[in-house]
C-alpha cells in the first residue's frame, strides 16, 4: 500500500506518494527548501555524507547494496560508471569500488564536473533545475581509458535521487552520439521519484534496455508558495570559467579503472596530529565539493582502526534554514571561483578533531576554515602511475 504525506517548506509544500519498501524513508532522507528559482525543494540524504554527517559504515553499506543489485542484473564486461556532480560523486565512486571488490571487471569510473579543463574533449549537457546548470563529462586523456569510454557496452548512471530523469536523458543522448554501440543502461540512485510517464519517455528515447536500481521509489509533486521574500533571494553559484587543471588532484574527472588505496601508514601519521588520546567524541572528516570520496576513504580507515568517525562534505548548493537544515556555515570556495560554499548541520563542538580533506593547494579560504574549526589539513595526492594516494597532513 502506498504511503502519502506532505512536507511544508518555506518555499512551498512537497507532496509524496511512496511505494512500499524495506528501508524506512526517514533513514534515507529528509527535506529542505532550496535557494533556487528553478527547483525550490531539496531531498536531504542521510546516507551521502553531504548535508548530514554519516558514519563510514553506513556509507559503505549503501555502496555495497546498490552495487549488489546492479551485479544481480548484470553490468557486463565493458561498463562505464558515472557519478553525478557534485552531490553524487562520492556515491558514484563508492558504488564503482564496491562493484569492483565484488568481481566486476573492466569497469571505468568517471564523474561529471562543473569545472573547465582546457584542451580536453568533453560532452556538455545541462541539469536544468540545478543551482548551477552546466555539466561537463570529459574524455579520458589516457588512451586505454579513452578506448573504454568510447566503447562501453553498459552505461551505469549514479545520482542521489531522481525526480524526473531529464538530466540523465540529456547525458544519455550526448553519450550515445559518441558511442553508438551502447546496449544497456542502469539508472542507480538511493531514491527514484520520477513519474512513470517520465520513466517511460526516458526509456523510449534511449531506445535500449534501461534498468532502474534504488532503495525506495514513489512520486512527488511540489506546490509553490509563491513567497516573494523567499523567492527573490539570489546566490552566486556560477564559476569564473577559468581552467582548473592545476587545482584538481582527484582523478575521477578523467577516468579511473581501479579503486584508490591510501598509503598503509595514513592513520598512524594522522593520529600523531591529534590533540588528545582519550576524547570520546567522534572524528569528523570533511570533503570539499566534488571531491568527497577521499574523506570517505580516510574515514573508513579511521573507523577500521577503532575510531568513532563521521564523514561529510562542503557544498556550493544554497539551502534555506529550516526542516532538515538546522545549522549553516558559509565561507569562500577553495577553487578560485569566489563563490559561497556551505557546510550544513555541523557543530564543531560535537567532534574531537575535524580533518579537512581537499584536493586543491592550501589557500586563504582553506586556512580560514582550518583556523575557525581548529582543524587538520589533509591534502590529497595521487601517486603517479598507481592507484595509491597520499594524504599530506598539517595543523596550522
Amino acid at each position: 500500500m502506498q504511503k502519502t504525506f506532505s512536507v511544508r517548506l518555506d518555499t512551498g509544500t512537497l507532496h509524496l506518494e511512496i511505494e512500499p519498501g524495506r528501508i524506512p524513508l526517514n533513514r534515507l532522507l529528509g527535506f529542505a527548501a532550496r535557494v533556487s528559482s528553478k527547483r525550490k525543494f531539496l531531498l536531504v540524504s542521510k546516507l551521502l555524507g553531504k548535508h548530514y554527517p554519516v558514519a563510514p559504515q553506513s556509507m559503505s553499506w549503501s555502496y555495497q547494496a546498490l552495487a549488489k543489485r546492479v551485479i544481480k542484473i548484470g553490468p557486463g564486461d565493458k561498463s562505464l560508471w558515472i557519478g553525478m556532480a557534485e552531490t553524487a560523486t562520492g556515491l558514484g565512486y563508492g558504488v564503482f569500488e564496491a562493484a569492483g571488490h565484488a568481481g566486476v571487471k573492466n569497469g571505468l569510473f568517471m564523474q561529471t564536473t562543473r569545472y573547465h579543463l582546457e584542451g580536453i574533449e568533453r560532452l556538455e549537457f545541462e541539469e536544468a533545475h540545478s543551482h548551477a546548470a552546466d555539466f561537463f563529462l570529459y574524455y579520458p586523456t589516457d588512451p586505454s581509458r579513452r578506448d573504454r569510454f568510447l566503447n562501453a557496452k553498459t552505461l551505469i548512471l549514479i545520482d542521489d535521487e531522481i525526480s524526473t530523469g531529464k538530466t540523465f536523458l540529456r547525458l544519455i543522448k550526448a553519450y550515445q552520439a559518441v558511442n553508438p554501440h551502447l546496449d544497456k543502461i542502469f539508472i542507480v540512485s538511493l531514491c527514484v521519484f520520477a513519474h512513470p510517464d517520465d520513466r517511460e519517455f526516458l526509456e523510449a528515447e534511449a531506445a535500449i534496455p534501461v534498468e532502474w536500481v534504488c532503495f525506495r521509489q514513489g512520486r512527488l509533486r511540489f506546490e509553490d508558495s509563491l513567497n516573494p521574500d523567499i523567492d527573490n533571494i539570489r546566490v552566486n553559484v556560477s564559476g569564473n570559467g577559468n581552467c582548473k587543471k592545476d587545482l584538481l588532484a582527484w582523478p575521477g574527472r578523467l577516468g579511473m579503472d581501479a579503486a584508490i588505496r591510501l598509503e598503509s601508514n595514513t592513520v598512524e601519521t594522522l593520529a600523531a596530529h591529534f590533540r588528545t588520546a582519550d576524547d570520546p567524541r567522534p572524528v569528523l572528516v570533511l570533503g570539499t565539493g566534488e571531491c568527497n570520496a577521499p574523506a570517505y576513504l580516510l574515514g573508513r580507515e579511521l573507523e577500521r582502526q577503532g575510531f568513532k568517525v563521521m564523514v561529510q562534505s562542503t557544498t556550493r548548493s544554497p539551502i534555506h534554514p529550516g526542516n532538515d537544515i538546522r545549522r549553516i556555515c558559509e565561507f569562500e570556495d577553495n577553487y578560485q571561483d569566489n563563490i559561497p560554499n556551505y557546510i550544513y548541520n555541523m557543530n564543531p563542538d560535537d567532534y574531537r578533531e575535524i580533518i579537512l580533506c581537499h584536493e586543491t593547494p592550501v589557500c586563504a579560504p582553506l586556512l580560514g576554515r582550518l583556523a575557525d574549526w581548529q582543524a587538520i589539513s589533509a591534502r590529497f595526492e595521487l601517486n603517479s602511475h598507481s592507484s595509491y594516494a597520499k594524504l599530506h597532513f598539517f595543523r596550522p
